[in-house]
């Protein structure tokens, strides 16, 4: 993954954001929105992007197309700088493989002391029980 390459095939558009601000949040557009479309990537080899479809599968628009919002400060640069770390973020923790899980059995002197306990609690119960009269 080439994070210059990424960077480049980001689009941003600047959005009016909502909430509290009085007039200055009705003039000022602050509010960043920014698009990577995964399916036409050239910074992604093809398993990497294949990877990221299974992935990010609920983030991704029916076109494979990444949108992240941000609205958090006043300052249209600062959003657009966390938008991009929240962006590079998302690609690098989802492009991780998980570790192949080794199957494993317990030993020999596991099973049998677990045999060996079970019988020991199940004299135990038997013990327990009134006597049969017959």
């Amino acid at each position: 993954m080439n994070t210059e390459t990424l960077l480049k095939e980001i689009t941003f558009k600047a959005i009016r954001s909502s909430g509290a601000g009085g007039q200055h949040v009705n003039k000022v557009s602050s509010k960043i929105e920014l698009t990577f479309d995964l399916e036409n990537s050239a910074a992604l080899s093809i398993q990497e992007k294949s990877l990221l479809k299974t992935k990010l599968q609920s983030r991704l628009s029916k076109e494979n197309v990444l949108i992240i919002f941000c609205d958090e400060t006043r300052s249209q640069h600062r959003n657009k700088d966390i938008a991009i770390a929240r962006f590079l973020s998302i690609i690098k923790t989802n492009l991780i493989l998980p570790k192949q899980r080794k199957k494993t059995k317990p030993s020999k002197a596991a099973i049998k002391k677990r045999i060996e306990t079970k019988k020991k609690v199940g004299v135990k119960k038997a013990l327990r029980k009134k006597p049969r009269l017959d």
